[in-house]
């Protein structure tokens, strides 16, 4: 968070994998200039998606339809993530015209530009996808590191404080669009190994 703020971003959005525990808790301690807005990175049967203003883990695996309903329930907003970067769960990669309509028409909007988005296409067609279904885009750091908040981000008018109206601002939005290192980018699985080792550690020590 004071990364965030000291680089000028206003609002920031925390999207965990499945879990927002973390968010509410940056949420309740994040400085006045900087709002955070709780979210996750929700896995379903067909990919990733991104609920924002979340009050409330969404379940793992259920069908896409049925996790963005989860997410309205709590009167969240949907994204699709990285939809066709073929080395991570992507929703949009690999599908056909039918299915890409059907998940076209259950989100709110796309990330056009993910800043991890290192190799081949996606952000391009991505970018297709969101013009072809006549959807908002975003730009998005990421960010799984420090050095990576701030790379990308989306630059809307006001300071929308609640989903519709970040639904509404998302319309008019420009974005900024920077990409993370390769080198920080490749040394993640290293660094996610390392972590599962000391939390195992800690476990059979305990």
């Amino acid at each position: 968070m004071r990364a965030a703020a000291s680089r000028g971003l206003t609002h920031l959005a925390i999207t965990d994998h499945d879990r927002i525990d973390g968010a509410l808790r940056a949420r309740d301690v994040a400085p006045s200039e900087l709002t955070v807005i709780v979210g996750s990175e929700v896995r379903t049967q067909a990919g990733d998606l991104i609920g924002l203003f979340l009050e409330r883990a969404v379940p793992v695996g259920l069908p896409p339809a049925e996790a963005v309903q989860a997410i309205r329930e709590q009167g969240g907003i949907v994204g699709l993530p990285h939809p066709f970067d073929r080395f991570r769960s992507s929703g949009a990669f690999g599908r056909s015209n039918d299915e890409l309509l059907e998940l076209a028409g259950l989100v709110d909007y796309v990330e056009t530009w993910n800043a991890r988005v290192m190799w081949g296409d996606g952000n391009l067609r991505a970018a297709q996808f969101a013009a072809a279904n006549d959807l908002p885009a975003a730009a998005v750091s990421d960010a799984h590191t420090l050095l990576e908040v701030g790379v990308a981000y989306t630059i809307v008018d006001g300071r929308p404080a609640t989903a519709a109206e970040m639904k509404a601002a998302l319309d008019g939005a420009r974005l900024s669009t920077g990409r993370s290192s390769r080198l920080i980018r490749a040394g993640m699985p290293v660094a996610k190994l390392v972590q599962r080792l000391r939390g195992n550690r800690r476990v059979i020590a305990g």
